[in-house]
């Protein structure tokens, strides 16, 4: 199935989307899209579903051709104070308001969002495999999450973020028992998983 180009045709329309919401550790990553209406590449799906290659040529793409675009982060630090959710919703804001132009409407992958500015919003289930503007949005977040993931690998290589990008594999969670947590790790998430306090 071909992804639609607008949820409201005729606004200028943003999509937004996340990385690294359920991973254990490093930040959480949000990109915002405004895509011009000729943007056509047949490869642009949800970023899960692509292969890095591909998101690494669509990023490119996306970055050169996008009327506008923003990547935000928020910290495991603050995701430890306000939540995952919360922490979330904050970098799709900030990379709204990075953003050159500002858009009539956006678009978010998910159901939860909160307000911006006093631009209306359409929550969309699956939206990054719907929607262009939100698959570009998924594959820029991705893209710059996997990024420093690698990059902040290099500084604990036990614990293989190159490969897993910190998210629960029973090879993270076991280098967590082993080496214990990082400055990177989310404290208030589950590190040990099912076998944490003797379980």
């Amino acid at each position: 199935m071909s992804l639609l180009k607008y949820h409201t045709p005729g606004r200028r329309e943003a999509g937004c989307d996340e990385a690294g919401r359920g991973a254990l550790a490093g930040p959480v990553y949000a990109a915002a899209v405004i895509l011009p209406d000729n943007f056509h590449n047949s490869l642009l799906n949800d970023s899960k579903k692509m292969s890095k290659k591909n998101r690494n040529l669509l990023r490119m793409e996306i970055e050169q051709r996008a009327i506008a675009w923003c990547v935000a982060s928020v910290s495991a630090g603050e995701i430890d104070k306000i939540n995952i959710l919360n922490a979330s919703i904050a970098a799709m804001h900030k990379a709204l308001e990075g953003l050159k132009i500002q858009p009539e409407h956006i678009i978010v992958d998910g159901n939860r969002f909160k307000d911006f500015s006093d631009i209306p919003h359409s929550c969309i289930v699956g939206g990054d495999s719907k929607y262009l503007s939100i698959a570009a949005a998924s594959v820029l977040a991705k893209t710059h999450r996997d990024e420093f993931m690698e990059k902040i690998a290099k500084e604990y290589p036990e614990f293989g973020w190159d490969k897993n990008m910190a998210y629960p594999t029973t090879a993270h969670r076991e280098a967590i028992r082993i080496h214990g947590a990082t400055p990177h790790h989310r404290m208030s998430f589950s590190l040990y998983g099912k076998l944490s306090n003797g379980k």
